[in-house]
């Protein structure tokens, strides 16, 4: 069932999201080469448990971060690890969600590490191009399937591929709500867009194919090649005037 917020929820909603997108440009000025992914990570802890907060990631399904960490060919989920350390030249793909006054905020950022290669150069731009074009396509009496053509148009005519295994997701008091959104499909297909619905897009853009693997540690998610993937993210909202985007930190981001 998709949950249709209150202007009073959107409020609650958007100081969690306000919280989440403060992390994360946070988390982005940390990084440094030659640090671990725990260090980061726990960072990242700190901050949100200063700002009155919880990770909503930490605990969920078992999960050990207060963020994923994904490094690389990583797609998504990569668990924080002493091991992991960062190294110029790596894209670093920081998921990270806050938990206060009973609503969660959800967003994501891939960050370059010193100088990068410029094919990851242009990954890192279109996909952020992607979640921007799925947000103007969020308008309402439009349908769920708007976004993921717009988000899958764009990514294929600049020669890369869509994950499919992974979506975006309605958020709320639940992390992780309907409608699901996918980052493909066809126009006027799935939910209708309408006033008060809260949903998180975030294409997961892949250099190369669109094929992904579950790591042992079951929880990692990377490319079957080894090529480069991108992740960004927006939680928003869907109001009568269009899509306004709640998860917004001070200054420029």
């Amino acid at each position: 069932m998709i949950i249709i917020k209150s202007p009073e929820d959107i409020k609650k909603l958007k100081t969690a999201c306000k919280i989440s997108a403060d992390v994360l440009k946070y988390a982005g000025e940390q990084i440094n080469a030659g640090m671990s992914t725990y260090e980061l990570d726990k960072l990242i802890y700190d901050f949100i448990t200063a700002a009155g907060a919880r990770p909503s990631f930490l605990g969920m399904y078992g999960f050990k971060g207060s963020a994923c960490i994904s490094i690389n060919d990583e797609v998504i989920h990569g668990i924080p690890s002493k091991k992991t350390i960062i190294r110029s030249g790596d894209i670093v793909s920081i998921d990270v969600g806050a938990y206060i006054n009973g609503y969660h905020g959800d967003n994501a950022y891939t960050y370059k590490v010193g100088a990068v290669s410029p094919s990851a150069e242009k990954l890192l731009r279109v996909t952020n191009e992607c979640l921007h074009l799925g947000i103007a396509a969020a308008q309402p009496g439009n349908r769920v399937g708007d976004i993921g053509y717009a988000v899958q148009k764009h990514a294929e005519e600049n020669g890369f591929s869509v994950v499919r295994e992974y979506v975006g997701h309605g958020v709320g008091r639940d992390l992780h709500e309907e409608p699901e959104v996918p980052n493909y499909g066809k126009p006027g297909h799935l939910a209708r867009l309408v006033p008060g619905m809260t949903i998180a897009i975030e294409p997961m853009i892949n250099e190369g194919t669109a094929n992904v693997k579950v790591m042992p540690d079951g929880w990692t998610v990377k490319t079957t090649d080894g090529k480069l993937s991108a992740h960004f993210e927006h939680t928003i909202a869907i109001t009568e005037k269009g899509p306004v985007i709640l998860t917004c930190a001070d200054g420029d981001f």
